[in-house]
């Protein structure tokens, strides 16, 4: 009979783990895919996020992950959340080679540190309601997993390819070809390796630390999971306090001593059950209106936020704070202003026409205005990585604090394609409207300039015309200017924005023609298709 019960329970952990590759994969691929390979469907797992989710008012879906949480737990922080999932990786990892007591890891149980989690819960709550993210784009742990693989991981792989590549071609096999990065910012970069060490660090010392303390979508389930109708407890009967299960809880949520379980940190991966050598700790129907008086009583004295000044918690805490605090110096270092602006990511100098002080972003098209994007984006990089065209870069400082990390459109070595509406399709908060093609063609991010004094028609004497040719909407068209000389001039009212002038003008190191962006994006004019003049032709045409 234990035999039969202990099967069950480790089928219990395989189907866990089995669901966690099933999300955990595809969205690993979707990220790294510079090839584009994958289908963009595959962005709908992302839209399960519980911070996307929240920001883009999918009611929907915020319904399902409660219902999902008071039924059966944390059942998200073990599946369905990447970062969740990729912590658990660096977990296995670092538990590679070790050598263990027999059923043990290194896990002990710890006090939850409650005034921190629901602290920064309240914080980032308000702070949203504000309209001030700046929190959630530090603390969301999917935006986080995600400018992990966006300016670590997905390099490496691109790096890779081009080293296959070029012995492929050596040989004469041409199926690969080069790839060039250009996504990777220095801001993102350090973003990355940020979220990295923090992930790392607290992963190896204190298990799931970070999703019971400074996730804001672990503290928000914790207050539904405490009441969830499966979870993990006790059999008190068979119990002989072996601590295995508390050794191996990663949450840190197991005392073995008292036999007690605390469900609002506990995340199901299933290790205790499967560790327990007498079948003792089970995952089973257990409301929290069913349980027994003295188990009522003892959770009765710990309130939802509870003051807790244990010489452990103390430890932890002060852990956590010069984890955080261990980064700081960096990002002050990135938060160094120079003296020159930008202008679709490039450089330029005060002489031109154009009042460099008060300089926005060019962001993406579909996301209406710069202070909505502002409150919605969470800095994920997924519509940086799914650009054909590499336009879009997550920004350092030049743009402020309040929009670190968030794309934009940088023209510097690339445009926006007339036809795309890639990063729409695949946003999960919406703060990139979905366009169809019709609406994108109208759709007016910012205003081409013009300095005559750089262009090397005015300069050199000599045509160009590189501009024009590369205008879409001919909102940059050329005019007579000396001579036989022709010189750009721009319609604003057929301008989109593209970048297509920027990106392609010759000129170096500042460009003559740069995208000045719009703080609301405007709508111009549709193209007229011209009419086609049917000629009837007598004889031969001759």
């Amino acid at each position: 009979m234990a035999q039969t019960k202990k099967k069950q329970i480790n089928y219990l952990k395989g189907l866990r783990v089995l669901l966690a590759i099933l999300f955990f994969v595809p969205i690993l691929l979707y990220f790294v895919d510079f090839a584009s390979v994958l289908p963009q469907s595959v962005h709908a797992l992302l839209h399960l996020q519980i911070i996307p989710a929240i920001l883009s008012c999918a009611v929907g879906i915020l319904v399902f992950q409660f219902v999902l949480a008071l039924l059966f737990g944390r059942i998200y922080c073990s599946v369905i959340c990447p970062a969740g999932i990729f912590q658990d990786i660096i977990n296995r990892l670092f538990c590679i080679g070790k050598k263990k007591p027999k059923g043990s890891r290194r896990f002990k149980y710890h006090k939850p540190m409650n005034i921190l989690r629901y602290v920064l819960l309240g914080l980032t709550f308000v702070l949203a309601l504000a309209g001030i993210t700046t929190l959630v784009v530090w603390l969301d742990p999917y935006s986080n997993f995600g400018r992990i693989i966006t300016n670590l991981f997905r390099p490496l792989v691109m790096w890779g390819n081009n080293l296959l590549a070029e012995g492929l071609n050596a040989m004469g096999n041409y199926s690969l070809y080069q790839v060039t990065v250009r996504t990777v910012t220095t801001a993102g970069l350090v973003s990355g390796i940020v979220a990295l060490l923090v992930f790392s660090i607290l992963t190896i010392f204190r298990g799931r630390l970070f999703c019971n303390t400074l996730c804001p979508v672990g503290a928000l389930l914790s207050l539904i999971s405490r009441f969830s109708f499966f979870r993990i407890t006790f059999d008190k009967k068979t119990c002989n306090n072996c601590g295995s299960c508390e050794r191996t809880c990663k949450a840190e949520a197991i005392d073995s001593k008292s036999m007690e379980v605390d469900a609002s940190r506990c995340v199901d991966c299933f290790n205790c059950t499967s560790s327990c050598p007498k079948s003792s700790i089970k995952y089973r129907f257990a409301p929290f209106f069913k349980k027994e008086p003295a188990t009522i009583e003892a959770d009765n004295l710990t309130p939802v936020v509870e003051a807790v000044y244990t010489g452990n918690t103390r430890r932890s805490f002060f852990a956590t704070g010069v984890t955080i605090a261990a980064s700081l110096p960096v990002i002050k270092a990135l938060a160094q202003h120079d003296t020159e602006y930008q202008v679709g990511g490039l450089e330029v100098t005060e002489d031109d026409n154009i009042d460099y002080k008060h300089l926005l972003p060019v962001t993406p098209p579909g996301s209406i205005d710069l202070e909505r994007f502002k409150d919605k984006c969470t800095g994920c990089h997924l519509c940086v990585v799914r650009c054909p065209t590499q336009v879009l870069r997550p920004a350092g400082f030049e743009y402020g604090f309040d929009y670190l990390l968030r794309p934009h459109c940088s023209f510097e070595k690339s445009y926006c394609n007339y036809d795309c509406t890639v990063c729409g399709e695949v946003c999960p908060t919406h703060a990139i409207q979905h366009l169809n093609e019709d609406d994108k063609h109208i759709t007016q991010v910012g205003i081409a300039t013009f300095n005559i004094s750089r262009c090397i028609v005015y300069t050199q004497k000599t045509d160009c015309g590189a501009c024009s040719e590369h205008c879409p909407t001919q909102a940059v068209h050329m005019i007579p200017y000396e001579g036989t000389l022709t010189i750009p001039q721009v319609e604003t009212e057929l301008c989109i924005g593209c970048g297509g002038c920027e990106s392609i003008c010759p000129v170096r190191p500042y460009r003559a023609i740069v995208v000045v962006s719009n703080k609301e994006h405007l709508h111009v004019e549709p193209l007229k298709e011209e009419e086609v003049k049917e000629i009837e032709i007598d004889g031969f045409g001759f």
